[in-house]
């Protein structure tokens, strides 16, 4: 497996990740009333706090809705698209 092969995957891997964490995290924002702070919600906010802070201070809620998961979620979506999408610039590099 050489170090492209690698890369791929594991970029992949922590894109895919990413994503499903800040689609748990929108769902989170369902339920004011569980505590992100607490087992077993903080192992989704761990990861993707300090990520979502500087959006907030960008875009702050809009009708008391955090919608920095939601740009997030895009942000990740195109990066896995570009970089280890089907014709990601990673992908057609590994099997030119």
């Amino acid at each position: 497996m050489n170090s492209l092969n690698i890369t791929y995957w594991a970029l992949s891997t922590f894109l895919t990740i990413m994503t499903l964490l800040f689609i748990f995290r929108i769902v989170l924002t369902w339920y004011p009333q569980a505590e992100i702070n607490r087992f077993p919600w903080f192992l989704i906010a761990l990861p993707t706090e300090f990520l979502l802070v500087p959006i907030r201070k960008i875009i702050s809620p809009i009708g008391g809705v955090d919608i920095s998961p939601i740009i997030w979620v895009g942000l990740c979506s195109l990066l896995r698209e570009v970089l280890v999408g089907q014709q990601g610039l990673i992908s057609m590099a590994l099997y030119k």
